[in-house]
């Protein structure tokens, strides 16, 4: 039976990687672990990792070597590599992406290798569009990471453990801003820009999570990272607050330097994050576009999908291609003739590109008909994405004319991965032709 590892663990003991590979099989991270460098990088050969935790307690200074050796051997594939270990700023200089302080909560880790994993993909696509957009005789501007000082918002009451905390992410040079109740936080949230917030579950540990739970649900700030720092005997379950969108939780019992270097570290992953994914969209200025929706043209994404396939065979990661065609109803029909379905194909493509991540590229194929290439993707999680795009457009209500009643668009949808030894035009086929065959239906 073939192993599908997603993350690799290296460690010479069980004592963290035991409960952290467990935890990571049962959400769906599947693990595979290595007690040397050598066993390590034959899985990385053999095996799609995605990224690699290295315990690095009490092992010796030669494992912080082992950042550059994993990643060196799973080039042109980026590879995150976390270190479980004390947050320490000599880390980063070794290659590691990420500390993370044990014990590692499983819950934990998997927010963090989201994120991580997405960064990666983002970055191999970036690479991949430089070239892609060259061809055309356009340059796409590289990613500029954001200067100045870190920006972190604090809610809370001001308890002497949480002034204590936001007094040492000043001392590290963080710009801090406090927030006593859950109504300013929000106003600062809209009315500025931070790279993370941390927030103090003294008193009322539901109001936190109520701050986490509106942050999740606003597209702006759904991705900035959210530390929850609580009393040492906790009134929130760390299972429950990461399952309600915390990034990382902490207690006043850790020393409020080492909690302010996660902080920072989260802050500074969210930068680096958000400097990819600007560098990506200004792509839509560049005049290769099509004009009504800013997605990609049929011919640009034709090149990219063909360089797209040859990069996924080259780093090992997983492709998939959607088509997403405005399915036959009797209003659209009426809305198609009376030229309003054609007034409404901009909005939905625009619509397209904003549900999609930085990193996939949406292009309009025809009048009527939209394609996603979604890279690091397989293809039960393309259909997912293909599912939610499709749900979510279907909800809006398009103007069908005086004194008709708004029509919706749906969409039959065609999913294909791209396999390892057929191209990407005959996924792209197989797609369209599953697309097709619904709306016969």
């Amino acid at each position: 039976m073939p192993i599908h590892a997603r993350i690799l663990i290296v460690a010479r003991e069980d004592e963290r990687a035991g409960p952290l590979a467990e935890g990571l099989d049962r959400l769906g991270w599947r693990t595979i672990t290595a007690r040397g460098p050598f066993a390590a990088i034959a899985a990385l050969g053999d095996l799609q990792i995605e990224a690699a935790f290295v315990d690095l307690v009490g092992a010796g200074r030669e494992a912080l070597s082992f950042a550059s050796r994993l990643k060196a051997a799973c080039a042109p594939r980026r590879l995150p590599v976390v270190a479980i270990a004390d947050p320490d700023p000599q880390i980063a200089s070794h290659g590691f992406d990420l500390a993370l302080a044990p014990p590692l909560h499983p819950a934990q880790a998997v927010m963090r290798l989201e994120s991580l994993v997405r960064l990666a993909v983002a970055e191999e696509e970036f690479e991949l569009r430089l070239e892609t957009f060259a061809e055309r005789g356009r340059r796409l501007d590289l990613p500029e990471t954001e200067g100045g000082p870190l920006r972190v918002l604090c809610v809370g009451e001001p308890a002497p453990q949480f002034l204590a905390l936001s007094n040492a992410l000043a001392r590290y040079e963080a710009q801090v801003v406090g927030a006593f109740t859950s109504y300013t936080a929000f106003d600062y949230l809209h009315e500025r820009i931070f790279d993370a917030v941390v927030l103090w579950a003294g008193e009322n540990p539901h109001e936190a999570l109520s701050i986490i739970a509106g942050m999740r649900r606003n597209t702006r700030l759904y991705h900035i990272p959210a530390l929850l720092y609580q009393r040492g005997s906790p009134d929130i379950d760390a299972v429950d607050a990461f399952a309600k969108g915390v990034t990382d939780v902490a207690s006043p019992e850790v020393s409020e330097n080492d909690t302010a270097k996660r902080v920072l570290e989260l802050a500074r992953a969210f930068r680096r994050l958000g400097a990819i994914r600007r560098a990506l969209d200004k792509a839509k200025s560049s005049g290769l576009m099509d004009a009504a929706t800013g997605l990609f043209t049929r011919d640009l994404f034709a090149a990219h999908l063909t360089r797209l396939a040859a990069a996924s065979r080259a780093r090992n990661r997983p492709l998939s291609v959607c088509v997403l065609k405005v399915a036959e109803r009797p209003e659209v029909t009426v809305a198609r003739a009376g030229g309003w379905l054609d007034r409404a194909i901009p909005q939905i493509g625009s619509m397209i590109g904003r549900l999609v991540r930085a990193e996939d590229t949406p292009a309009r194929l025809g009048p009527e008909v939209f394609a996603l290439a979604l890279p690091g993707t397989g293809l039960a999680a393309a259909r997912l994405t293909a599912e939610r795009i499709a749900a979510v457009i279907g909800c809006t209500a398009f103007e069908a004319g005086p004194e008709r009643q708004p029509f919706v668009a749906e969409f039959d949808i065609g999913v294909a991965e791209v396999r390892p030894n057929e191209s990407a035009a005959k996924a792209l086929e197989a797609a369209a032709a599953q697309a097709s065959e619904r709306q016969a239906s």
